[in-house]
């Protein structure tokens, strides 16, 4: 018989919190007022791109929402936070892309888009209604089951 390899546990758990971390970094970045280590303002970056300089702090929280949905230990979650960082990372690769930006921007963009498509691919969810049901079937199996009280 055969062993299934599989990644251990505390590596995923690992690897999931250091794209979080990416992602608030982003966050707090869109949020800073002045210049960050990334060079100008992102107020400045979002209207050149030709984009109303406060939807930085759109961009911004969908990513602190989504990176935080990346690290809660559910499959669910983490499906949701890597699909909505590949709808916003999409955005980001064409905006790099056409504004002609310099190459570290051209090439993380793309690479994190890459790299959330598989999280969004190893998180799918057998069942479509599995992204809306929370509690565990089982759960829901046997408080459906129980025999109600009887009356004497």
């Amino acid at each position: 018989m055969l062993k299934r390899r599989t990644v251990p546990t505390w590596l995923r758990t690992g690897f999931y919190w250091f794209l979080a971390f990416e992602f608030f970094v982003g966050f707090a970045t869109k949020f800073w007022p002045g210049e960050t280590f990334f060079g100008p303002a992102y107020s400045e970056k979002f209207a050149d791109w030709g984009f109303d300089p406060n939807m930085r702090y759109l961009v911004g929280a969908m990513e602190l929402v989504c990176a935080i949905l990346l690290v809660v230990p559910r499959r669910q979650s983490r499906f949701l936070g890597a699909a909505g960082l590949v709808l916003l990372l999409t955005g980001a690769v064409t905006t790099h892309v056409i504004d002609d930006a310099p190459v570290y921007e051209e090439v993380s963009a793309p690479l994190h888009l890459v790299i959330m498509l598989c999280v969004a691919a190893v998180n799918w969810p057998a069942d479509p209604h599995e992204l809306i049901r929370w509690r565990s079937a089982p759960a829901l199996h046997k408080r459906s089951t129980s025999p109600a009280p009887q009356r004497s």
